[in-house]
């Protein structure tokens, strides 16, 4: 069972609302006019049951199969907002709203999805429901956790749960995905480095947080090769220092660390949150400065449940004749994650082809990409609630 053909007819249609995404990004929880074609749009297909506003934005869907006798209910979600990226494609649909853009991939998420739903709706070859989750704020707003906090998956009795993510430098749709730990856990710190400021020309009467800072930064990047155990994986990155005073005659009284901490096992993430802030207080008292430490945390790691695992290579296999399962997990966070430790689930890559990678400014979703992903749905949907004979 190869590609589907409907969605090889329908491939310039999806298209079409794929490039219109793309020209229209929103950020977060603010997407009213992606929500609202959403919508329109699973209207217009008719599917049985939908709620708008789920997690602030979100929005659920239910079809229901030719038959009902089997009693099971898959869940299959999409991720729907940009990033705070000014696009340089240069391309006829490009981002339309300055400093926002697709450079993810979720608008070609959004629209597989919506590609599965008219033609699930339109065959209804499968005996259960399928649940379609449309999500807002997957790029560090928490939008999935806002959605299972109103319990969508009890509410629509959501058994096992499905999502995909492009994967750009791979054959154009083919798969990937392994059982098991597929992405990290992603959280976030803040360090205040505070000294004494003055005068620049008189150095020797101050607490130069600026020089703190930095012999903190160094500091830091010695925790994983020093402290960490080599097998197992971590990150810490600093990913933004700012003194409070950019003036050329002025030591600043304090500077401000941004960065994140990427690991698979809970241990070891506290271990490097505690190493960050002793290492950091320690090597900031060396130079007359205190800190003030905050770590947040943020998606929990991507783990791949067996059995569902399973089930998501069935229907890759048959859409595209293999699937590589020599995947190496990523230090990219995905919060789908959140919903995989609700429900069991699997989380599948698809290849995107020879673009620009994920969150760059020339990135493009490739939209040979989506009778693929369309058709990976559906044919989930078929193979795990098949219809009696």
């Amino acid at each position: 069972m190869p590609i589907k053909n409907r969605f090889a007819e329908l491939l310039p249609e999806i298209a079409a609302w794929r490039q219109d995404f793309h020209a229209h990004p929103e950020l977060q929880f603010d997407l009213p006019k992606t929500t609202a074609k959403v919508a329109a749009l699973l209207r217009d297909f008719g599917v049985d049951e939908i709620e708008e506003g789920v997690g602030r934005s979100g929005i659920v869907a239910v079809i229901h199969g030719r038959e009902s006798a089997s009693g099971k209910v898959i869940g299959f979600r999409a991720d729907m907002d940009a990033l705070p990226i000014i696009e340089a494609t240069g391309l006829p649909h490009a981002s339309t709203h300055p400093g926002k853009m697709h450079a993810c991939g979720h608008d070609g998420h959004t629209s597989i999805l919506l590609g599965a739903a008219k033609y699930l709706t339109e065959t209804r070859n499968f005996d259960g429901k399928v649940v379609l989750i449309f999500q807002p704020a997957e790029e560090g707003g928490g939008g999935a956790k806002a959605m299972m906090a109103e319990g969508v998956m009890d509410r629509y009795g959501v058994q096992e749960i499905y999502g995909l993510h492009n994967n750009p430098g791979t054959p154009v749709g083919s798969f990937e995905i392994k059982e098991g730990p597929l992405l990290a856990a992603a959280d976030f710190f803040e360090i205040i480095v505070k000294g004494k400021g003055g005068h620049g020309a008189q150095p020797h009467v101050c607490f130069d947080s600026t020089l703190a800072a930095s012999a903190v930064v160094m500091a830091l990047q010695q925790i994983v090769s020093r402290n960490v155990d080599p097998l197992q994986p971590a990150v810490v990155s600093l990913t933004g220092f700012a003194t409070d005073t950019m003036a050329h005659n002025v030591i600043p009284a304090s500077a401000k660390l941004t960065g994140t901490v990427r690991t698979f096992h809970v241990p070891t993430k506290e271990l490097v949150r505690d190493r960050i802030k002793a290492v950091a207080e320690a090597t900031a008292a060396a130079y007359g400065a205190t800190i003030e430490f905050t770590y947040g945390d943020g998606v929990l790691p991507t783990i791949n449940a067996p059995a569902e695992t399973g089930h998501a290579i069935k229907a890759a296999e048959a859409v595209a004749g293999s699937v590589n399962t020599d995947v190496t997990p990523s230090m990219g966070g995905e919060d789908f994650s959140e919903m995989l430790a609700v429900r069991p689930g699997a989380f599948i890559l698809l290849g995107n082809g020879d673009s620009a990678d994920l969150h760059h400014p020339h990135y493009e979703f490739n939209d040979e990409a989506i009778p693929a992903g369309c058709s990976w749905f559906a044919t989930l949907a078929e193979q795990r609630m098949p219809i009696s004979a």
